[in-house]
């Protein structure tokens, strides 16, 4: 496909052969304990919003020290089937990252001097082009991949273009498995953006943009029934059986968790995917639409509703980044599991500070533009009502339950 040059400020408006390569390992890039987190507030996806993440990544350094001559993935938060709502309102307005935002970071990374853009998501329990995927959305693909000169999608959810899944090693052990296998395109990049949502979420709390990346892992080898022995040619399900419930372990071409005896309940195991895959394939720069939203839960399929936080967050550093866009919704990011947000699961965030990702306390981490206080925008209100009086508070699963 010949892509159209790549649109000026004032013009932007808004294989088949299933064969496991190990190629080269993804070396693991300690990130800083602590690194700028910028923080705006931006009330709609106009003309404010081009100008404002162009700030906002000015304050982090600049684009350019990231992307420039580089290859760089962008793993976006397209969660659910395409074709469902929040009531009336589009997805980019509920659960998924908006059209606009991605534009707006395709065409900034653009004339930062990338080489070259690639768009990843995982398409629900499909293979389908993610450009169809947006256009089963309600979306033109075509505006986002016009925002820049040389931009590519790409499904996640199997190989997609590759002729091999890739390993992934977890420094050390890893919390849950000690390696993933993913699609290449997480491998053939120099840099990684995660591109999230700011939403609540009914198993981690919070889904921002470590929670984004849950969605690298292909359900073509972690899906719920796939052969014992060799991946699924296509995918047809969902992750629950290997990270939600632990009921079954991947097939053998991939590694068997750490432990078998651990815990199958979801607020164990959930939390500690998110930090394997944030520590396997680290993240050069998160960037959090926080501009409209839902609350309560992180898509509609389990209720919500509608928000409008009016504001964006963006950092180097994941788990700094993290932990303030959890700030900025009103909820401490050094609460103990059991207790809100974390009211059914352990905090991911504490479990990334722990095996050195970065830090979660905010007496730590600088933040550039809008002070959080003045960014704030309370999901509580929105959340309270998912949980009966009577459901007792997380506090960890006996081993082997």
């Amino acid at each position: 496909m010949r892509v159209p040059p790549a649109l000026s400020r004032r013009q932007f408006l808004a294989g088949s052969s299933v064969v496991l390569g190990l190629g080269r390992l993804v070396p693991f890039a300690r990130a800083a304990p602590s690194a700028t987190v910028s923080v705006a507030k931006c009330d709609a996806y106009g003309a404010e919003l081009l100008p404002t993440l162009d700030r906002m990544f000015d304050q982090l350094g600049g684009l350019g020290r990231l992307v420039k001559g580089r290859t760089v993935a962008v793993k976006l938060n397209l969660t659910g089937p395409s074709t469902m709502r929040l009531g009336t309102r589009p997805a980019g307005l509920a659960h998924w990252v908006h059209p606009r935002v991605i534009g707006a970071v395709v065409h900034l990374m653009d004339e930062a001097g990338a080489h070259r853009i690639r768009l990843l998501e995982s398409g629900y329990a499909s293979a389908i082009p993610l450009d169809e995927y947006m256009y089963q959305a309600g979306w033109d693909a075509g505006e986002i991949v016009r925002a820049g000169r040389r931009v590519e999608l790409e499904n996640t959810n199997w190989l997609g273009r590759g002729s091999a899944y890739h390993r992934f090693d977890v420094p050390g052990t890893g919390l849950l498995f000690p390696s993933y296998l993913l699609n290449h395109s997480f491998r053939d990049c120099d840099a990684f953006v995660s591109l999230a949502k700011l939403k609540d979420h009914t198993t981690t709390g919070v889904t921002l943009s470590m929670k984004n990346c849950f969605g690298h892992i292909p359900t073509t080898i972690y899906g719920d029934h796939v052969p014992k022995d060799e991946p699924d040619e296509l995918p047809h399900s969902g992750r629950n059986r290997v990270f939600h419930d632990g009921a079954r372990q991947p097939p053998s071409l991939a590694a068997p968790e750490v432990d078998p005896a651990s815990p199958r309940h979801e607020g164990y195991r959930i939390p500690r995917v998110v930090v394997d895959i944030c520590a396997a394939r680290p993240i050069d720069l998160a960037i959090i639409d926080g501009i409209d939203s839902m609350g309560g839960t992180e898509g509609p399929w389990s209720g919500g509703e509608g928000c409008h936080p009016g504001v964006l967050i963006a950092g180097t550093n994941c788990v700094n980044t993290d932990a303030v866009a959890t700030a900025v919704m009103g909820y401490d990011p050094m609460a103990p599991a059991g207790t809100s947000p974390f009211r059914t699961s352990d905090n991911f965030l504490e479990l990334a500070e722990r095996v050195g990702l970065g830090t979660r306390d905010l007496k730590q981490i600088e933040v550039a533009g809008t002070p959080i206080r003045e960014a704030r925008f309370d999901f509580a209100p929105l959340i309270r009502s998912r949980f009966p009086r009577n459901l007792p508070p997380y506090s960890g699963e006996k081993r082997g339950s």
